[in-house]
């Protein structure tokens, strides 16, 4: 497990460097900004070596290196800070409110990481609801970072640069390349960062409001999230008692995530941090950025808009949405901060511009290099109304309103309630940049899947959450003597909480085997039998052995994720499919593509031809089980060359 060993130490040098460049900051913010700063530095580091030594173990060790050397040097230089005195520090949250909330989201998280990873029981792997069709993807992008030069290619579609933001991915292939099993991989780091993500919040929600009972509030509305959707299925149970039954155990019937009654606003553990591994460390970055800001604002110094600057530029390759989501909400607070304060409004101006000029010095290489080719290239940016409540005709699917509350909540009702009364400054600039978010995901669409503006909505819910709830809690104030208001907040953290607890319970139980033993045997082989940089012909189902678990590229991967990249994929699949069904008449296709291997199984034989391929080439594996019969050809000359050769 020199992998988790080698995360420590990330971790470790990160949070030596944030106790000096954060020393105005209590030592719970401390930790917690070392700790992400040792994973964005786990994240980028390797890959920047990458350029000149190729993804391998000189370019990891010259990472872990380098965030040494840094740690080093942070405990030398003269920061310019000075702690902030007792009158000027904001106490930090208790322990004990930590400790409460943060633990048992931390363990049932690190619970789902651990059941949902490539689970292994028996020889086959086994992956949650959630995962099924996700972690494919990401696992094909950390086993096939392997040994890749820079920039990389989508090793499920050679040839074309991989525009998608990889770095989480690139992490757990430095843990990959350091021995760590794919499952712990994938699975430790993913629950330390969703445990960071807990304590980023309530430490950001403290900031916000510096009320106990508030950060409580904000953080079960966040962790049980879900909208109305329970209505529905309540109402189904009177008339068909399995309805319960079906949503606690059937595939995707919670009442978070039903398409065809348009709940759509999905449960943000189950359904984004778990399986959407770029979300989970977009929000692990973004939370410390917002928090860093709204300290910023408060401040008014240079150095700590520098600061949130130098955070947010190595975000647009860890997640894109976040990276544009905190540059919204940056512009409307901004614009907040220069109409409420006429007499400093060029010091606020030059302060924003530090801001946005470092952020851009950092980020706009990778725009230029990743973002901007795949996405603007790509065809994907769009004007549409209310996305996915767009019926696609010039209608909406909802009344407009109605879709926002039952998908989101009642809390929804509380947020514009939040940004008006607020006199908080900092809450009401950070008010202003939320509802321009809202405002531009409502009306812009940035990918082919119209569903991923969620991306951009649910970071201004988090933003926001804190001001809700610290309402939520005067508002219960203002009642006190009245009979009755403990069943009022009781019956509205219900209504708010219900449908999520409803998620989890059933993501919680969910199963599924994604690999079987003889695929799990086969991609064991072409690891360690295959040339690594080999190329091979399979069919484009998602769940492909050779891509994910060996990490060998392959002519062309499943649509499920080529085409909600945008790129152009098409002809490479038919090649693909007519590849396998007609392998002599497409002997010229196989040199063009550069085939080096075939690999057949049950999922090839659905359009392939499996006689043909035994009388064409060498047979170098064979196993499986009657309904799996699996079989690796070597096909090009220094294929056949390496097999003779041992």
């Amino acid at each position: 497990m020199l992998g988790i060993v080698v995360l420590a130490a990330f971790e470790l040098f990160g949070v030596l460097q944030a106790w000096r460049l954060f020393s105005r900051r209590g030592r719970t913010v401390r930790l917690w900004l070392g700790m992400v700063m040792g994973l964005m530095e786990m994240m980028w580091l390797p890959s920047l070596f990458a350029f000149a030594l190729d993804f391998t173990l000189p370019a990891q060790r010259l990472a872990l290196l380098t965030s040494a050397l840094a740690a080093v040097g942070c405990a030398f230089i003269r920061t310019g800070e000075r702690p902030l005195s007792e009158g000027e520090a904001k106490e930090e949250p208790p322990l004990w409110l930590i400790l409460c909330l943060v633990v048992p989201a931390m363990l049932v998280s690190g619970y789902l990481q651990y059941t949902h990873m490539f689970r292994e029981v028996d020889g086959a792997l086994y992956v949650g609801q959630s995962t099924y069709g996700d972690l494919c993807m990401h696992a094909s992008f950390a086993t096939g970072l392997i040994g890749q030069s820079y920039p990389p290619e989508y090793s499920i579609l050679p040839g074309t640069r991989l525009g998608y933001p990889f770095l989480v991915d690139a992490l757990s292939a430095t843990m990959l390349i350091y021995g760590t099993p794919l499952a712990a991989a994938f699975s430790v780091p993913g629950t330390l960062m969703t445990g960071l993500i807990w304590l980023g919040f309530v430490l950001f929600t403290w900031e916000m409001t510096g009320k106990k009972s508030a950060v409580v509030i904000a953080f079960v509305l966040l962790f049980f999230n879900g909208g109305l959707g329970f209505l529905g299925t309540l109402d189904r149970v009177t008339s068909d008692p399995t309805a319960l039954n079906d949503a606690l155990n059937g595939y995707y019937q919670t009442p978070t995530n039903m398409p065809d009654v348009n709940l759509r606003w999905v449960n943000a553990l189950c359904d984004l941090l778990v399986p959407q591994r770029t979300l989970m460390a977009g929000w692990l970055c973004v939370l410390p950025a917002l928090y860093l800001l709204v300290a910023a604002m408060r401040e008014r110094r240079a150095m700590a808009f520098l600061t949130v600057g130098l955070w947010a530029g190595p975000m647009p390759m860890i997640h894109t949405h976040s990276f544009l989501a905190l540059g919204v909400i940056s512009l409307g607070a901004m614009i907040d901060c220069l109409l409420r304060e006429k007499k400093r409004r060029l010091r606020t101006l030059l302060l924003f511009a530090l801001y946005g000029a470092a952020a851009c010095a950092l980020a706009l290489p990778q725009l230029l290099e990743w973002t901007f080719p795949q996405t603007v290239g790509g065809g994907s940016l769009r004007i549409l109304f209310n996305w996915v409540n767009n019926d696609g005709n010039g209608g909406l699917k909802d009344e407009y309103f109605w879709f926002w509350i039952k998908n989101v909540g009642l809390v929804y009702l509380i947020f514009p309630l939040a940004a008006l009364t607020i006199r908080k400054p900092a809450v009401k600039a950070l008010s202003l940049g939320c509802l321009l978010l809202y405002a531009l995901a409502e009306t812009v669409v940035f990918q082919p899947n119209v569903y991923d503006n969620n991306k951009l909505f649910f970071v201004a819910f988090l933003a926001m959450l804190p001001a809700a709830a610290e309402i939520l809690t005067d508002i219960y104030a203002r009642l006190k003597g009245i009979r009755g208001r403990c069943v009022l907040a009781a019956a509205f953290i219900l209504a708010s909480t219900l449908s999520g607890a409803i998620t989890i319970v059933r993501e919680a139980k969910s199963e599924y085997q994604i690999f079987g033993k003889e695929q799990v045997e086969a991609a064991a082989f072409i690891r360690e039998n295959t040339l690594e940089d080999g190329l091979f012909l399979t069919a484009t189902n998602h769940n492909n052995a050779p891509a994910v678990l060996a990490g060998r590229k392959i002519v062309c991967g499943a649509d499920l994720y080529l085409y909600f990249h945008g790129v152009d994929y098409a002809q490479r699949a038919e090649d693909a499919r007519r590849m396998l069904a007609d392998p002599a008449g497409t002997a010229a296709l196989y040199e063009e593509y550069g085939v080096d291997y075939v690999f057949f199984s049950s999922y090839e034989a659905q359009n392939g031809d499996l006689a043909a391929l035994k009388e064409l080439y060498p047979l170098i594996y064979e196993g499986g089980a009657w309904y799996d019969e699996i079989c690796v050809f070597a096909v090009s000359p220094r294929a056949q060359a390496a097999v003779q050769a041992g």
